[in-house]
């Protein structure tokens, strides 16, 4: 190109001698050297553009991969800080809680005995990892705690904290259980449950959402379980409240979430073998079928049919072992938003007991009723037959009523009402009358 323009300005310089004199020949020189400068300065400005072209290009690109290596820094550390980290992945499936409950009593009347009882239990669930599609976890309760409460001569204790006459710690479970997933219904498969170690047997059977727990629901034990199985003595569980025992269920979901349930269980039973002792020589077997879910117009509630038979049960003299065995039923269902109501019905169907009959029944009230969505009233009443080898022809009576006043999401206070009418069967006895008043922390 500048071998082209160098060729046009000779050319027109030649032409301008030709046809202008000399001086004009000298000022077309000076014309053509000044373009020539000129040529070189635009030549030197493109090439100066070029470099700078250039450096600004390279200068993006810098920037651009400084921007994406930042960006790259940014989200590792943001998934540095999403993975756990080894405390949290050492707890995670870690379950815990941990309660206080201090019970006082005292008798009206004649006898005005007055007691206080104490009690604190810590319970820790831990995930087992898998075996196949199995998933394990295993689930230990200690539990320790003080007094005896007031004896009123009945069949079933007014005070189902009650610890007997020393202060007592101990573990009273610590069990492995295996949930094996197998076919069910179609979209809600079922799954066997295997439960080994030291085993609470109320912790699966005879089970009722508003009457199973004394630190917050009913304190006579009538109304905690079975009277048959737990005041009766039929479960025959160890010191400590478990016993050693395997339970085998089958768990199938069906209708939306409704659990429908049959299991059964063999434990140690009696002062041998409940503690350990002697536990393969007889025990306790016990089956259950259960329902639960929505039942009538959509509320909820759970029944639950059961029967057992415990070889190392104690006769009436309380020092001799024998069979026992009998049915029961346990029942709740919601018939309001706030409203619950329970059953509990037993049947003595071999041995001889101190009482062979019992029914309870109760309701809860939740306090949404009058403005205290979390406070809740319980009443409940109930009918122990005594047995004909007794030499007795009463039945006991007893009935509650308590109230939980919750002070916020830990701690509650809960006052209390007892009635018990022909304590122990004996038609001649006085009836007790009891108040109370229980706190329970808990985390």
């Amino acid at each position: 190109m500048q071998s082209g323009k160098k060729m046009l300005a000779a050319a027109l310089a030649l032409a301008g001698m030709m046809t202008v004199p000399v001086e004009a020949a000298q000022d077309a020189e000076a014309l053509m050297q000044a373009y020539e400068r000129l040529l070189q300065r635009v030549e030197q400005l493109e090439a100066s553009n070029k470099r700078l072209e250039a450096a600004l290009v390279q200068a993006g690109n810098d920037s651009v991969r400084e921007l994406s290596a930042r960006v790259e820094g940014v989200e590792n550390e943001v998934q540095a800080l999403r993975k756990p980290s080894a405390l949290e992945e050492a707890v995670e499936g870690v379950s815990a809680s941990a309660s206080f409950t201090i019970v006082g009593q005292k008798m009206s009347g004649d006898n005005e005995a007055s007691e206080i009882t104490t009690r604190a239990d810590v319970e820790i669930e831990l995930p087992m990892g898998s075996i196949g599609d199995a998933e394990g976890r295993l689930f230990a309760h200690l539990r320790a705690g003080d007094g005896e409460g007031v004896d009123t001569g009945a069949f079933a204790t007014s005070n189902a904290m009650a610890f007997g006459h020393e202060s007592r710690m101990g573990l009273m479970q610590a069990w492995y259980q295996l949930d094996i997933p197998v076919g069910g219904t179609e979209g809600n498969p079922g799954r066997v449950e295997m439960t080994l170690g030291k085993i609470d047997p109320f912790g699966f059977f005879d089970g009722n959402n508003i009457a199973d727990d004394e630190s917050e629901q009913f304190l006579n034990l009538a109304f905690i379980h079975n009277p048959l199985l737990d005041a009766g003595g039929d479960i025959g569980a160890g010191d400590d409240g478990g016993s050693p025992g395997l339970r085998l269920a089958y768990v199938s979901s069906v209708n939306g979430g409704n659990n429908i349930a049959a299991s059964v269980g063999i434990f140690g039973a009696g002062d041998n073998g409940a503690n350990f002792t002697d536990s393969f020589d007889g025990g306790l077997a016990i089956g259950q079928l259960e329902y639960a879910g929505k039942t009538f117009g959509g509320l909820a509630g759970a029944y639950r049919l059961y029967g057992w038979s415990n070889s190392n049960a104690l006769a009436l003299d309380g020092v001799t072992e024998e069979r026992h065995g009998g049915w029961g039923v346990s029942l709740d269902q919601q018939v309001a938003d706030q409203v619950t109501l329970f059953s509990r019905m037993g049947l003595s169907a071999q041995g001889e007991a101190a009482f062979d009959r019992a029914v309870t029944v109760g309701a809860q009230f939740d306090g949404g009723l009058w403005g205290r969505a979390s406070d809740r009233i319980g009443l409940a009443a109930g009918w122990l037959r005594a047995s004909s080898e007794s030499g007795l022809s009463g039945s006991e009576k007893p009935a509650e009523l308590y109230y939980v006043w919750q002070l916020n999401e830990h701690v509650h206070l809960s006052p209390g009402m007892q009635w018990i009418g022909n304590p122990g069967g004996d038609k001649s006895a006085d009836d007790v009358i009891l108040w109370s008043l229980r706190a329970k922390a808990s985390f």
